[in-house]
């Protein structure tokens, strides 16, 4: 019977009791039919919370109906609890002490709309019905919404043992995911739980060797059950902080078996996996919108020893017009460790001033000038000798040898960071004291960030005491602890900065406070990336939706190439990671991690600046995570449940709802297949449409103009929108060089095709992106729509909502629309009035309004500064383009760069209409042709014949959108899309003359930089016996601009092996230009 019924019971018999007549027979009867129906009705449609307990074999089982599909059990020895009161909760469930925002948690569940307990042991909601064999305890739950499916039975496992458990029916189909992070195959991507046991260390949390690294084990006690075929699904989270055990080897059962004294947990049931991660996000807390810059590029490496260093790293960013948001500074900030010594700094939590002088002054300049923020390592370690060790033992807030004891364990074992005690972060009261006596001071010298290290935690007494209780009690809730702690001390001070942490460890939860993780000490390998892509899949279900890897990888155990690894890396962090942050050991400063020192140059700033173009898009998934409890990069199988080939796929995620992403993770990969789900795509590169049935794209390239790309597809009624970056972009709150504002909006729209679905539509979040103001309503929205009807596509900027410290009250809107292959723009208007055409690029962007095709199936359009509270309709009127007439299948445009090659994918036009065809290609400083057919059978010169001399180099080396009509072959035209003299790089011919080789030998550059093999013969760049023979020639891209090189010609075995015979005489050198070709350099033997 539940609360509200026993209630009004109470008050018919109060009623009786007390009135000053005696009942007549109408109350009489009243009050009996009352009992009656509530004795003998089954069915009772009423809004509570319904406890009820069943007892057998000396066990007890609590059976707490929270809602229509989420039911809440306790399993235990003897009589049990009553049912006057909620079962007992742990840490990892929201509790309204946590003083987080309403929109995070759900803490006043108000039971099922209908109800019925029908005796013997069945239960019904509006969508459950739970069969409870009353004799063992065993429980059936049925979902009543898929025509009485029964999902599975649940019974209890050996509740009179420490380690107890549960064992649950399941059919074979079904897949398992979730469960936290666990690295299990290097090189696979591709892994959810069924067939595998899943289990973490002796106590639960911990760091295990993988692969020449060291990965994170955290355990997250959410498991999804799916059948996507039939949508047999259900959720079950095990509310238990001990050590878990999961056992998924069977087809017919599966097993979860625990430390504790109770079994508690939450079984959801629903109509598909995005219900059922929305039901457990409910349960353990939405996150926290980040501070904006933490969708930006954070650089870091163990460690930083002054800021000269870091300095330097800055100042080489920057020259190479890298956007930067900040440096994560690890344990030399604060003077570093002394191995296995009771003197080692670590807990002093105070800066190093002989290193880090003046570090107030120096975070607000670096805030100030380079918009750039500071994140600061910290642990939970102090050395006994120094002062903080004292302080902390004093007030009892060490963690102690024992439970109940007095003295703070020592830790000696281990001993790299030194020898000392542990803060006991399960003490509120220590926690609050350590926050407020060191960590806001920290804060109030400019600190954004929190890096919570070690804290599994990695070095424990276990038989050591804490405030929790034993240390089994108080493992898997430490760093949990440890980020609340973090978080309540920003809210009891005030703070209006948002608190983030970055975490090594945690459990179901952190996210509520502001925490991301990453996944540990990763070894620098590609096959570990897979592995870190495995568990991005698993930890999105979980709930962490901001976690990242070591960009690059922090022990640099190679299985391949260094650039090629790193290259590879930073693409899938730029794409996937929240903070985007490469890290690397680099005590030795011999190592690089920074993206202008390391890789393809030109790779890496492409992939950083895609990155800052989606911050819009990506700020804006955050706030829906936030308000709504929606994943930012989702497995494909969330969305596409029911597609069997995306059942276990890791290795390409969705971006949101409207983007998907395929990663890129192994050496000599030039090429992958991506598998689409039915519908249709657009490459966001090409913005070529691709009409899937549920299909794989084979050959897709990865390298695209020379530049490492992963493969990026948009869905059809994509709405996007982006941030401008150029060479001047800074930060991602927008700072620049040239120090102009542009606040601007941008949307880049993907149009319906004509047949099918044609209305899709996109709220864009903005606020201060700094402060906790958000969280009171100050933020805007702006409802972005956008209609097909036939030949006319209205896109729709909706008048803006809301407001936010800081908003513009107006500004411009530049709409770039995304059509079919063959569509063009014939009229556009806004809000009724005809807009003005442009024929050129550069008239369009001089233009305050406007429009233009623009190439590569582009239409933008910009309305001119107007109100952000006022509508802004954008109405294109289309014609669909003639037909292609060439009797070529292709046109290319070779030059000196690609050797020539007139069959080079990346520098292909496509035929627009007629004779004429587009492209958009690289083009620097040098001469060049067009050939058909991808041979040198019929091509054009600049006099526009065949075999005619070369095409002059352009004025300016960059990108451009080419158009080449058949009809005019001398008059092709050029306009550029991206004039950054980087995008080229600086290349240079090198010629070795008098080479002449054997079999098996050939002719190589070797030479001072990385690009030239650093003086290492296995790295030296081979070069072509391009003629007349003996000459060897070839151009190398990517060289340091502005930099001296010495280099030689050698001779080497092409498999590899020492240098046969260097050029005699000294060494070659010349200086590289800033951008552009350093020419001909020449040696010879």
């Amino acid at each position: 019977m539940s609360m509200k019924m026993r209630h009004l019971l109470s008050k018919i018999r109060v009623h009786l009791t007390h009135s000053s007549t005696q009942p007549n027979k109408r109350q009489y009867f009243l009050f009996v039919y009352t009992i009656w129906f509530i004795l003998i009705v089954p069915t009772i449609i009423w809004a509570d919370v319904n406890r009820l307990k069943y007892q057998a074999e000396g066990n007890y089982l609590v059976v707490e109906v929270l809602d229509d599909d989420l039911i809440h059990f306790e399993y235990g020895r003897g009589l049990g609890p009553g049912t006057d009161k909620p079962i007992t909760t742990t840490d990892m469930v929201c509790n309204k002490d946590d003083q987080v925002p309403s929109a995070v948690c759900k803490t006043d569940f108000q039971g099922p709309t209908e109800f019925s307990d029908k005796g013997s042991g069945v239960i019904e909601t509006k969508d459950i019905r739970l069969e409870i064999d009353t004799s063992n305890l065993f429980v059936s739950v049925i979902d009543k919404t898929k025509h009485n499916l029964r999902l599975t039975t649940i019974r209890p496992l050996n509740l009179h043992q420490g380690f107890k458990g549960l064992i649950a029916t399941r059919s074979e189909e079904l897949d398992i995911y979730g469960l936290g992070q666990q690295f299990v195959e290097p090189g696979n991507s591709d892994i959810d739980w069924d067939g595998r046991v899943r289990e973490g260390g002796d106590f639960g949390n911990v760091m295990t060797g993988f692969n020449g690294g060291a990965n994170g084990n955290t355990q997250i006690p959410i498991m999804y059950a799916v059948n996507g075929a039939t949508f047999e699904n259900y959720a079950l989270f095990l509310d238990n902080k001990y050590r878990h055990r999961w056992d998924f080897t069977s087809s017919s059962l599966w097993k979860v078996e625990m430390s504790g004294d109770q079994i508690r947990f939450y079984f959801m049931t629903g109509p598909d996996l995005q219900d059922l991660r929305k039901d457990y996000m409910e349960l353990v807390g939405h996150p926290l919108v980040p501070p904006k810059k933490m969708f930006g590029l954070w650089v870091s490496e163990y460690g930083y020893d002054n800021w000269a260093e870091l300095d330097g790293k800055l100042s080489t960013l920057r020259k190479n017009r890298f956007p930067l948001d900040g440096f994560v500074l690890d344990l030399q900030w604060f003077g570093g460790i002394i191995g296995c010594s009771d003197n080692t700094k670590m807990g002093s939590l105070t800066f190093d001033e002989e290193n880090f002088p003046d570090p107030e002054k120096k975070i607000n300049d670096l805030r100030d000038n380079e918009g750039i923020g500071i994140m600061l390592i910290e642990e939970a370690y102090v050395g006994r000798a120094i002062p903080e060790h004292t302080d902390l033992h004093t007030r009892g807030c060490l963690v102690k040898d024992r439970p109940g004891g007095t003295d703070p364990t020592y830790l000696t074992g281990n001993c790299w960071w030194g020898k000392g005690g542990m803060i006991d972060y399960t003490n509120d009261s220590c926690s609050d004291y350590w926050h407020h006596n060191k960590r806001h001071p920290l804060i109030e010298k400019g600190i954004i960030g929190h890096w919570t290290d070690l804290g599994e935690p990695e070095m424990f007494n276990p038989g050591g005491g804490y405030a929790a209780g034993t240390h089994a009690d108080a493992h898997n809730i430490f760093n949990f602890r440890w980020i609340r702690g973090i978080y309540k001390g920003y809210v009891s001070n005030n703070e209006e900065l948002r608190p983030f942490m970055m975490s090594r460890s945690g459990t179901a939860g952190i996210q509520r406070f502001g925490a991301a993780m990453w996944s540990g000490d990763i070894a620098s390998r590609l096959s570990s990336l897979a592995a870190h892509a495995a568990n991005q899949m698993h930890m999105s279900l979980s709930g962490i939706d901001y976690y990242g890897a070591d960009i690059g990888g922090f022990h640099r155990n190679l299985e391949g190439d260094l650039d090629e690894m790193y290259t590879q890396w930073y693409a899938y962090g730029m794409m996937f990671d929240t903070p985007g942050r490469p890290h690397v050991e680099n005590l030795c400063n011999c190592k690089e991690t920074a993206p202008d020192r390391i890789g393809d140059l030109k790779s890496n700033l492409e992939n950083t600046r895609l990155r800052y173009r989606l911050i819009p898009y990506l700020y804006s998934l955050a706030h829906r995570a936030y308000l709504f409890g929606e994943p930012l990069m989702p497995p494909l199988v969330f969305y596409y449940q029911s597609d069997n080939n995306v059942r276990n796929m890791g290795h390409e995620k969705m971006i949101g709802r409207n983007l998907l992403a395929a990663i890129a993770a192994k050496h000599g990969e030039v090429e992958r297949d991506v598998y689409l789900p039915k519908g249709t795509w657009i490459d966001y590169y090409t913005n070529k449409r691709i009409n899937s049935v549920g299909q794989w794209i084979t050959d897709v390239p990865v390298f695209r103009n020379d530049i490492f790309r992963l493969p990026l597809y948009a869905r059809e009624g994509a709405i996007i929108p982006l941030m401008l970056v150029d060479d001047k972009t800074m930060n991602a709150t927008g700072k620049r060089s040239d120090r102009n504002v542009y606040n601007e909006m941008i949307v880049k729209v993907f149009a319906f095709d004509l047949v099918g679905e044609n209305e899709s539509k996109f709220i864009l979040f903005e606020d201060d992106g700094e402060t906790i103001e958000y969280q009171n309503g100050d933020y805007r929205t702006a409802n972005i729509s956008q209609k097909r009807t036939g030949n006319s596509i209205t896109v729709t900027v909706h008048g803006s909502s809301g407001t936010f410290n800081g908003a513009p009250d107006s500004r411009n809107n530049l709409i770039e629309l995304v059509v079919g292959n063959r569509e063009h723009a014939r009229i556009v208007t806004l809000n009724g009035e005809s807009l003005t055409e442009h024929t050129t690029l550069s008239d369009f962007e001089a233009a305050s309004s406007g429009w233009i095709n623009s190439g590569m199936n582009t239409i933008k359009a910009k309305s001119g500064v107007m109100r952000v509270d006022s509508a802004k309709e954008f109405a294109f009127t289309l014609r669909e383009t003639l037909p292609c007439t060439s009797e070529f299948d292709s046109i290319s445009v070779p030059v000196g760069g690609n050797a020539w090659n007139p069959a080079d994918p990346d520098r292909t036009l496509s035929c627009k209409e007629g004779k004429i065809w587009t492209g958009r290609i690289m083009m620097c400083n040098e001469e060049y042709k067009f050939a058909a057919n991808g041979s040198w059978r019929v091509n054009w010169g600049s006099d526009g014949k065949q075999d005619g001399p070369n095409f002059q180099p352009l004025k300016d080396s960059g990108i451009y959108d080419v158009t080449f009509d058949e009809d005019e072959p001398a008059n092709p035209v050029f306009t550029p899309v991206n004039l950054d003299p980087t995008i080229c790089g600086v290349s240079a011919n090198f010629i070795c003359d008098n080479g002449h080789t054997t079999f098996g030998t050939s002719v190589y550059v070797l030479g001072s930089i990385p690009e030239l093999g650093a003086w290492k013969a296995e790295n030296a760049v081979k070069l072509e016996p391009n003629g007349p023979y003996p000459r060897w020639t070839g151009i190398i891209k990517n060289l340091p601009p502005n930099t001296k090189i010495e280099w030689k010609c050698v001779k080497r075995l092409e498999s590899n092996g020492p240098v046969l015979e260097w050029e005699p005489s000294d060494n070659n050198i010349f200086t590289s230009p800033a951008s552009g070709s350093a020419g001909e350099q020449k040696g010879a033997f």
